[in-house]
């Protein structure tokens, strides 16, 4: 749920939709100081109603329930996390597609440690309670997150630095789920450009849970050398070696 700058047809926003939009953009920020303190468990519509001074049936009919609230406040964190992400990758030399990579991975793992209860929502458990509630969530950080990642990737591609695997090289069922993921993305590359993707994100996500959740911390107390261990080989994988 986006919140109503404008009424219908691009006409001045009247007094009514202005203090709607404002409720809602009230409503998500309550909802996401609730989730950064205290977690996802947190998150209700009368604890947010208390935050911003009105009754639960009043948030019900804008937001349609818990299930309606943690999915608009699912997007909103969603944009906010792929500007991140994006602002770092934009950072780097047009040309030095690896350093793009690097400083997009790199602005994840320190958004995720930052942030660890808005990560509960989009990659752990916070996400898991969206998808028995019916919402196709997935969809909307392929889309975005996985589309940022996509434009360095449709690069290596078009300049025939990216090794991928062919469609005979990988199992039918894996090839038509790898062909469904590249079309979220919204790039013209071949399904084996995203496997090269998948089997990147899979190693990310790990060391990602590693890091928010304290995984073996008894052993890896700082998670910087992995990642830079990690991304050594994946970019390497890309045909992209970083720059000393």
């Amino acid at each position: 749920m986006r919140p109503i700058a404008t009424g219908d047809a691009g006409r001045p926003a009247s007094r009514r939709e202005r203090l709607r939009a404002e409720l809602e953009n009230d409503v998500l920020a309550a909802a996401r100081q609730l989730i950064a303190m205290q977690g996802i468990e947190a998150l209700s519509l009368s604890a947010v109603a208390r935050e911003v001074g009105v009754t639960p049936p009043a948030l019900y009919r804008y937001f349609e329930g818990k299930p309606g609230l943690t999915f608009a406040v699912y997007e909103a964190v969603t944009r906010d996390f792929v500007a991140t992400v994006a602002k770092a990758t934009g950072a780097m030399d047009r040309e030095d597609l690896g350093g793009q990579l690097y400083a997009a991975t790199r602005a994840v793992l320190k958004w995720s440690v930052t942030n660890p209860g808005e990560f509960d929502l989009l990659m752990g458990a916070g996400y898991a309670r969206l998808v028995a509630a019916g919402h196709h969530v997935d969809q909307v950080l392929i889309r975005e997150l996985g589309g940022l990642f996509g434009q360095t990737f449709a690069q290596l591609w078009r300049r025939g630095i990216l090794t991928y695997p062919s469609e005979q090289e990988l199992e039918p069922h894996l090839w038509s789920q790898v062909a469904a993921y590249g079309r979220l993305m919204g790039h013209d590359y071949p399904p084996g450009v995203a496997m090269v993707m998948i089997a990147c994100w899979r190693q990310i996500y790990g060391l990602l849970c590693m890091a928010v959740y304290g995984h073996l911390a008894s052993s890896f107390d700082d998670y910087l050398p992995l990642f830079e261990n990690m991304m050594d080989n994946l970019l390497n994988l890309c045909g992209v070696p970083r720059r000393c």
